[in-house]
């Protein structure tokens, strides 16, 4: 229990990615001494890396569609969304004095499209509110009542008057989450599902001959079809990129938590492939029927319907030889191609984790842990899950706010 009032309270917090830093404000705003401890040399290093291809940091759509999003967890994840919802991100991102705007998809991004200006002006910000910056300290549990880290220096413990552990999930461990917390709490009686690739790509049975000759190449306004949750069949517009193993890309990651779930119930799970999705099927089906005369039906194919490349590449793929001969089984399979996914890309491959802290181990007043009085959690290391889109962001925003508010709440109750 701790002894101190909030104000002059000392908190750890653990992990220095977004969810971590969010945390860290809240509470040096609320008066309590923050101590941010994290095993890498930099603190941001996935939310940078996430930045480079055009920094997403939440979405304009409507709430009730926003929480949404975070498919069989839209009450829990709804609960911090309430009191730090999207625009509230945005509002805070304009506090740093970085413009936002809204792209064609809805998408919010930094005027610059760019993570590093954010992530100087929010270190600046917290550096000026007293936090203090603990690199290279790798935590590996409780010495007795301390947290206990390695160092370069040693093996150091640390005692705090309540801790936020904010350590992500386990996907691109060589940016700093790896998973090593979940045996940490386990060990404490902290119920943890297994964590789980979100946002992942998948693994085909690609021909030798298909894989070298068209990993890397993208496959641009298709369609996929696939099953949802609840066995319905889904279809989403977009693109992917063939890789040498499987497909991975935009397109692929929307779909990819029923489509995880399905190989691990099933073994394997098959997808639609629209080719020509802008092309109603009947015009495809008269454009494959048209005489051809001497011509192959590759150069037939790219004559009426513009289909060649790795288009091409997967009918000749997926198709048996009779079926690509037969006008109108092949008009069928530009407009629903099968391909069968046999497994998720490994975990740290992934863009995000599910799985994680479940619920039922979390106080929901105060997003304290029921096992461990004065242990909070938050971001990627609770058990949801979103698509990509700044939904991730959002929720790891949202979610480490509360835990802070909650940590503050429980010094003020407890301390003397």
């Amino acid at each position: 229990m701790p002894s101190n009032s909030p104000r002059t309270s000392r908190v750890a917090v653990i992990g220095g990615g977004p969810a971590g830093l969010m945390a860290a404000e809240v509470l040096s705003q609320g008066g309590v001494q923050v101590d941010l401890y994290d095993a890498m040399a930099s603190v941001g290093r996935k939310f940078l890396l996430a930045g480079k291809g055009g920094m997403n940091i939440t979405h304009s759509e409507p709430y009730e569609a926003f929480v949404g999003r975070y498919s069989g967890r839209e009450v829990e994840v709804g609960e911090w969304l309430r009191q730090f919802d999207a625009q509230a991100v945005r509002d805070w991102i304009h506090g740093l004095g970085i413009d936002t705007f809204v792209g064609s998809s809805g998408r919010i991004f930094p005027t610059e499209m760019k993570a590093a200006p954010l992530l100087r002006a929010w270190l600046h910000r917290l550096r000026e509110d007293g936090v203090r910056f603990h690199m290279r300290h790798r935590w590996t549990g409780w010495h007795g009542d301390a947290l206990a880290f390695t160092t370069p220096d040693g093996d150091v413990d640390v005692q705090a008057d309540a801790v936020i552990l904010a350590l992500g999930g386990a996907s691109w461990a060589r940016l700093g989450s790896d998973g090593a917390w979940v045996p940490l709490l386990r060990e404490k009686s902290v119920d943890v599902a297994p964590l789980r690739p979100a946002n992942c790509g998948f693994d085909v049975d690609w021909s030798e001959h298909f894989s070298s000759r068209y990993a890397g190449e993208p496959l641009i306004t298709v369609a996929i079809g696939s099953r949802d949750a609840g066995g319905q069949l889904v279809r989403k517009q977009g693109q992917f990129v063939v890789t040498a193993t499987g497909i991975e890309g935009s397109l692929v990651y929307a779909q990819s938590a029923a489509l995880r779930d399905q190989v691990e119930a099933e073994g394997s799970t098959t997808i639609w492939l629209d080719l020509l999705p802008d092309m109603p099927a009947q015009r495809v089906a008269d454009e494959v029927a048209r005489p051809r005369g001497a011509r192959s039906m590759s150069s037939h194919l790219q004559s009426r319907l513009g289909i060649k490349g790795v288009k091409s590449g997967l009918l000749r793929e997926c198709v048996s030889a009779a079926d690509f001969a037969d006008p109108q089984a092949l008009a069928a399979a530009i407009k629903a191609l099968p391909v069968t996914l046999t497994r998720a890309r490994p975990l740290d491959e992934a863009i995000s984790t599910a799985g994680g802290v479940k619920f039922d181990a979390i106080d929901p007043a105060s997003g304290m842990l029921r096992a461990l009085p004065g242990v909070f959690v938050a971001g990627e290391m609770v058990d949801w899950e979103a698509p990509t889109g700044g939904y991730l962001l959002t929720a790891c925003f949202a979610s480490a706010r509360a835990a802070a508010k909650g940590a503050l709440g429980w010094l003020g109750s407890s301390g003397s």
